[in-house]
């Protein structure tokens, strides 16, 4: 046992004493990634202690020198890597490591891999894809939301969510043969009950015909679309009813892309600038600064577009807001988030 610690003890040096001189070359494929990673003579006996995410060296080179290249040609689909979508980019990540020990034990030695890659046009996560959720028909349009993970790549698996963490809360519309649509969120309240009755207790989130009241209140935002029937709210959990189940009641509108005006829009506040912007068009951003009094709609054009616009009433949850530094957080079982 105490050879077994000695001799750890000595990798761990070795390496430290090496790894200012580490070379690592990182080529991105379209599906792919080619890592080469130069290390020193002594560390070579040791390769197998490398990883990206879960795999092991794919190659491992001895050169004249004494020194080794380790290969690692793997698919993003290997070795866990994490994909992330913002905004207009596809990221995989993951990490190169150095593990002397047990994968239990912490890594002697991590370097971040990273690809961006702009998104394709058009590309829908296949999550995202019509059929996934709860989803209901209204005048041929079927309408989703749900509750997305914070990688923004799959449907949410737990309800439970730490106070002042985000939510991302994804909407869309599946619009078949219909025209194309912009999916908007008209009015959004959270409540403790998953009907809403005339003395519901009730938090505005977005009100005043598409006016994000969370954006100025804290960090919440509208991420940037990836297609125009769909959008997704980064909603930071705020405390309302502690431990109680929440309910994220919105009515959701599919409406003509061109017939934007106050009473239809998608708007939140940018803190930085100290305005309202909107998602859709920033230049027109003027159609938002109704936000802080009343908006209306301009009444030739609201008449105009009626019959081709479609509602629907959604409900999402039940989420629970719990507190970390609160110890019976650790204890409040998790269920799955439903929607309607």
């Amino acid at each position: 046992m105490v050879t077994h610690l000695y001799l750890g003890v000595i990798i761990l040096a070795v390496f430290a004493t090496t790894v200012a001189n580490t070379d690592i070359q990182v080529v991105c494929a379209k599906a792919s990634v080619r890592i080469t990673w130069r290390i020193s003579a002594e560390m070579v006996p040791h390769a197998a202690r490398l990883f990206l995410g879960s795999c092991m060296p794919s190659q491992l080179n001895v050169l004249p020198t004494g020194e080794g290249e380790a290969h690692f040609n793997y698919q993003f689909a290997d070795c866990k890597f994490k994909r992330l979508m913002k905004g207009k980019r596809l990221l995989y990540q993951n990490e190169l490591t150095y593990r002397p020990q047990s994968k239990t034990k912490p890594a002697a030695f991590v370097y971040p891999i990273e690809c961006v890659f702009k998104r394709p046009e058009g590309w829908v996560p296949p999550f995202l894809n019509p059929g996934s959720g709860v989803s209901e028909g209204r005048g041929g349009l079927v309408f989703h939301m749900a509750l997305l993970n914070e990688q923004l790549t799959g449907i949410a698996k737990t309800n439970v969510i730490p106070l002042g963490s985000f939510m991302p809360i994804w909407a869309a519309v599946e619009q078949k043969s219909h025209q194309p649509l912009l999916l908007l969120m008209d009015e959004c309240v959270a409540a403790t009950t998953p009907e809403l009755q005339p003395g519901s207790q009730v938090y505005p989130i977005i009100s005043n015909k598409g006016c994000l009241l969370e954006s100025v209140r804290t960090n919440s935002m509208f991420l940037p679309r990836y297609h125009s029937s769909a959008v997704i709210l980064y909603l930071q959990s705020f405390r309302f009813g502690p431990g109680e189940e929440v309910y994220i009641h919105c009515n959701l509108v599919a409406w003509d892309p061109e017939g934007l005006d106050e009473s239809k829009k998608v708007c939140h506040y940018v803190k930085e600038s100290g305005s309202w912007e909107l998602l859709d068009d920033p230049s027109r951003s003027a159609l938002c600064s109704c936000c802080d009094s009343t908006c209306k709609p301009r009444a030739k054009r609201g008449v105009e577009w009626e019959s081709h616009s479609f509602s629907h009433k959604s409900v999402l949850g039940p989420l629970i807001v719990v507190d970390p530094s609160d110890s019976k957080a650790h204890n409040i079982p998790q269920v799955s988030v439903n929607s309607s």
